[in-house]
């Protein structure tokens, strides 16, 4: 009676069993492919995410240290070869000086009787024979010297997990990725979990800053109004069942599943079941129907990989299966467990039973 009784109220436990999660596979009408991990299949479903910057980023050469850009600040001084008349100063003036001359959101400046002249893209000295070509018709021999006064259009912005944020001057020592950030301090996270994001104009790219160390390549170079981003890895996964509950960020790139129970500290010896490890996941089409053989199958499938861990096979099959953002990592509990709560129901039951009988005479 007693035992009737604890089996109708059932048992606390922290989700199916293995039982029941082998009879909601699609073979018993329910709506989930159960798949048994083995090496073929972990190397077909371990996909990393890359990440990169397209040809765009890639191709674009050092900025020059001098080079003008929109919002820059100039100074300009004209030296005429003329005593009595000169263009741009008063009778007897032959120097004439424009100290703040703003390069505009279009990149030109406004030089009097040269005209407007492009500004943006050129060093001083390109500047300097463009404006001398513009002036050298209005009045003989004229000397022109041009300086940037203020870097202000050749800068970029760096903001997000970096030591320094704020907005820094493209100079000659920080023309590219890596030493813009070394200028910033560097980064306030793990490296093995910071991505480097970089806006410009209508185009992003990011990178894993670990891979930025690793490929001097990739150290691409800054155009002024870059947008630098700092951030940590966003990916996580849930874990669920006899290793406790808890929502796990990645600690590196790639992630195995023996790293993703090793990090929320392994199966428990006294609860867990190693033979009932259940990675559930939404699998693309195309990987779903390269891992089952199945052309039939359209859109996302709901799978759930089964790891064994009590066969050495399995061990390095949980080595080399790769979790992924999202995924569910649920273990189950070990038969024997749900037998010690049944004893320890029964018990309890009828501890309780006979006190009330007691209690009673």
């Amino acid at each position: 009676m007693i035992v009737t009784a604890v089996g109708a109220c059932g048992l606390p436990r922290s989700g199916p069993n293995k039982k029941e999660i082998f009879e909601s596979s699609v073979l018993n009408g329910g709506d989930a492919h159960i798949v048994s991990v083995t090496a073929a299949v972990a190397r077909a479903v371990s996909v990393s995410p890359t990440y990169g910057f397209s040809s765009a980023f890639r191709s674009a050469g050092l900025v020059g240290s001098d080079t003008i850009a929109a919002g820059d600040t100039l100074g300009l001084t004209v030296f005429e070869n003329v005593r009595d008349d000169p263009l741009l100063g008063n009778t007897g003036q032959r120097v004439s000086a424009l100290d703040q001359v703003q390069v505009d959101g279009q990149g030109f400046i406004f030089v009097p009787y040269a005209g407007r002249i492009r500004a943006a893209g050129l060093t001083p000295e390109g500047l300097r024979e463009e404006i001398t070509r513009n002036l050298d018709s209005q009045t003989p021999d004229p000397q022109v010297t041009v300086q940037r006064l203020a870097g202000d259009g050749s800068t970029v912005s760096v903001t997000g997990s970096a030591n320094v944020q704020g907005v820094y001057p493209i100079t000659q020592p920080t023309r590219t990725l890596t030493s813009m950030l070394a200028a910033a301090g560097g980064v306030n996270i793990e490296p093995t979990t910071a991505l480097i994001r970089v806006t410009r104009g209508g185009q992003t790219g990011q990178i894993w800053l670990q891979d930025l160390y690793d490929d001097p390549g990739l150290d691409i170079a800054l155009r002024p109004g870059d947008q630098i981003v700092v951030e940590r890895d966003r990916r996580n996964f849930i874990a669920l069942g006899a290793t406790g509950q808890t929502v796990v960020p990645f600690e590196r790139q790639d992630m195995s599943a023996l790293e993703a129970l090793a990090t929320v500290g392994g199966l428990s010896t006294n609860l867990a079941d190693p033979t009932g490890v259940f990675v559930f996941r939404d699998e693309t089409q195309t990987l779903s129907r390269k891992i089952l053989g199945r052309n039939d199958l359209v859109g996302d499938q709901r799978m759930v990989y089964v790891l064994d861990l009590t066969e050495p096979s399995g061990m390095f099959q949980a080595r080399d299966f790769l979790v992924r953002d999202g995924d569910t990592i649920y273990v189950t509990e070990a038969p024997f467990v749900q037998w010690t709560k049944t004893i320890q129901a029964i018990t309890g039951t009828a501890s309780a039973a006979n006190t009330i009988t007691d209690v009673g005479q």
